[in-house]
């Protein structure tokens, strides 16, 4: 098994494991125990991440390959990396187009490219694919455009004294594989403001690793005044129209300076833009002049500024509880924290799922509880530890498992739970329940909300969704949903496993458990061969901030409860504050296991 990981301090994306050289997931089965050793967060300096050339082989299914390897990199030689495979005569290959207008087809290898061979010393490679996004000029992988599922390539020998081959017959694209994705960008976070101008929201970008550390500066400089990604535009805000940078980011001794077009530029815009670079700009430790024309008006030490403006409020490790036997325990792991029950023991009865969270030193608890009649109802409360005043929602025929929108309001607290039908309804802190609008039709079955709050995922229909969030005076408005594609059909959970990542549950022809950027770009396969169906799914995404731990998850298959780092069943003695079952009595298993941060 191979693991990599592309990580920076912040936004870093945890590679697939489990690759074969090709790229192609092995048979055997594969198990992340966690996240693995973060990065270095320093600058690359270019140079050191380049694709090979055409000459690196002559065997026809690597040499496609490394094709579709070709594009990566600085986009302005991408045209001329992709040529040089490609025979004088060739037809497909696209026109040369502006470096602004440069995209690549991204795609992910369903099986290893099939070579056949022709009695003239031609041969035809065969990729099965699917499609995973359009890499655009400015980082952001869009939703993917085209449909193919298999591509064909013809090939012939180098001309005569040359090595390796070249490629007389192609797609009329510009390809490239999620594995050179992988291998030769660095995945960027940067960030926007929500609409409210009080929290920063993520955005998920990638930069060519070949890329100097100056143009890095630059270019993300360049994204935020671009805008956000476009499933992130309807929630968050952009800066001034019409803001551009003026020539290049610069660097002298350690202190940077940007040079800014912003009409009308007000101090408290300028504040704000400070916040964004410096956590935009991780790597950045020293002291960034920020100039509008020419003029100097905002210096800030960028390592200061993250420690004054946290990204997301965090209470260090996270607790974990599950329900036994109709109430909330918590969970006792070697070297974990351990916490008590946050819901008053008149409260914590006949709970078949719970979603507790942290709002400053108050508890949010939001049980799903039944009735003598085996309906549902939700029971909501906040306070101090342990919570001992709720409200309860009316009653339905069945609720999902509830979340929490992590919101800066502690007065109006807001969460998402899945109701009768399979409908997304959002509740408040007086257990109110109101219909929340999709634009895509289906059935939601999960919903999960990230750290920030203003990003969650949806399975509808058994298809992997994320969207941004936006909450105006206790309406939820959701915006226009985003697809992922993914290897695994029929998806039953989801939850965030880090700040830009995805971990859920669905199918491969066996129940299995995957990991994904949270623009479907980068996948792994984190448990395959459950057994059983996963029915419940919870995470602990951590954060950007350094020491937080991350890519912990806990689930329950076919009424058994599971975690990982390492993965094992979660067994009884685990669960504390228990009463021993009597004498012949089959001790109950512990079910939803879930977290506390």
């Amino acid at each position: 098994m191979r693991r990599r990981l592309l990580a920076a301090l912040l936004g870093g994306a945890l590679l697939p494991a489990g690759l074969t050289g090709c790229g192609i997931p092995a048979d055997s089965d594969v198990q992340v125990d966690g996240p693995g050793p973060a990065a270095g967060a320093g600058f690359t300096n270019g140079g050191g991440a380049q694709p090979v050339t055409q000459t690196a082989s002559s065997d026809p299914k690597e040499f496609i390959l490394n094709y579709l390897a070709a594009a990566a990199g600085e986009r302005e030689q991408a045209y001329s990396r992709v040529t040089q495979f490609v025979a004088k005569e060739a037809k497909g290959l696209p026109p040369k187009k502006q470096n602004s207008e440069v995209a690549l087809t991204v795609v992910r290898l369903r099986e290893k490219p099939e070579a056949t061979p022709n009695s003239d010393g031609t041969s035809v490679v065969t990729v099965k694919v699917q499609q995973v996004g359009v890499l655009r000029a400015d980082g952001t992988l869009a939703p993917p455009v085209a449909t193919e599922t298999t591509y064909q390539f013809r090939l012939r020998p180098a001309d005569t004294g040359q090595p390796g081959l070249l490629i007389t017959d192609l797609p009329n694209v510009m390809l490239l594989s999620d594995e050179a994705l992988r291998t030769y960008y660095r995945a960027r976070t940067i960030y926007f403001w929500n609409s409210n101008q009080s929290r920063l929201v993520p955005d998920l970008r990638y930069l060519p690793l070949a890329m100097s550390a100056e143009r890095q500066v630059t270019e993300v400089i360049k994204w935020l005044a671009r805008g956000p990604s476009d499933w992130l535009d309807t929630g968050v805000s952009r800066l001034p129209d019409r803001t551009n940078l003026i020539n290049n980011a610069t660097s002298s001794d350690g202190r940077w300076e940007v040079n800014l077009d912003m009409p009308g530029a007000k101090d408290a815009w300028l504040a704000r833009l400070g916040t964004q670079l410096a956590w935009s700009l991780p790597e950045l430790n020293g002291q960034l002049d920020l100039r509008i024309q020419n003029q100097n008006r905002l210096t800030i030490d960028v390592r200061q500024e993250r420690l004054d403006h946290p990204t997301y409020p965090s209470s260090g490790s996270p607790e974990r509880y599950c329900v036994y036997d109709g109430a909330i325990h918590p969970l006792s792991f070697p070297g974990g924290s351990r916490g008590t029950v946050p819901v008053g023991p008149a409260q914590n009865k006949g709970v078949v799922s719970a979603a507790l969270s942290r709002s400053q030193d108050d508890i949010l608890a939001a049980l799903v509880v039944t009735g003598a009649d085996r309906r549902q109802r939700l029971r909501v409360g906040s306070g101090p530890n342990p919570v001992t005043k709720f409200n309860d929602s009316g009653w339905y025929a069945s609720l999902g498992r509830p979340v929490w929108l992590r919101s800066l309001d502690r007065k109006n607290p807001y969460g998402l739970v899945v109701a009768d039908n399979n409908r997304l309804y959002r509740f408040d802190g007086q257990a109110g329940m109101e219909l929340v609008s999709l634009a895509v039709p289906g059935r939601v079955t999960a919903v999960a909300a990230s750290l920030d709050g203003h990003r969650i995922a949806l399975i509808v229909d058994g298809a992997l969704y994320v969207a941004v969030v936006s909450l105006d005076g206790g309406v939820v408005t959701v915006g226009q949903p985003r697809r992922l594609i993914t290897r695994l059909t029929g998806l039953t959970a989801v939850d965030w496993y880090a700040e830009n990542e995805l971990v859920f549950a669905g199918s491969e022809g066996r129940p299995a458990i995957y990991q994904t950027t949270v623009d479907g770009g980068l996948e792994t396969a984190l448990k395959r061969d459950i057994g059983a169906r996963v029915t419940h799914l919870s995470a602990y995404p951590g954060g950007p901030v350094p020491g937080l731990p991350t890519g912990s998850f806990m689930y329950e298959a076919n009424r058994v409860a599971y975690r990982n780092n390492p993965f094992g069943t979660i067994q009884r003695d685990q669960v504390l504050d228990v009463t021993p079952p009597a004498a012949g009595v089959k001790p109950s298993n512990p079910t939803v296991p879930f977290f506390l941060y």
